[in-house]
């Protein structure tokens, strides 16, 4: 038997959406090195006054859409 799917929908989602969520900044926050000329670059794009808001809304808004989808195909869906 399927080992998600005698786990709680919120569980899995918080499950699913926790892994993206660090994956998914690691690799954005490294890609932004290299695309903005280095770490000042990065930190002026992502981690002044406004832009933090918004890469932290970006990052947790899909991170909980993620999590939503994934929880539900494996509880619901995948046999």
């Amino acid at each position: 038997m399927n080992t998600y799917k005698s786990q709680s929908f919120l569980k899995l989602t918080i499950r699913f959406g926790l892994v993206f969520l660090v994956i998914v900044s690691i690799l954005k926050i490294i890609f932004s090195i290299f695309n903005h000329g280095g770490i000042e670059g990065m930190m002026d794009e992502y981690f002044s006054a406004n832009g933090f808001e918004q890469f932290a809304k970006l990052q947790i808004g899909m991170s909980a859409l993620y999590g939503a989808l994934m929880a539900g195909y494996y509880k619901f869906i995948k046999k």
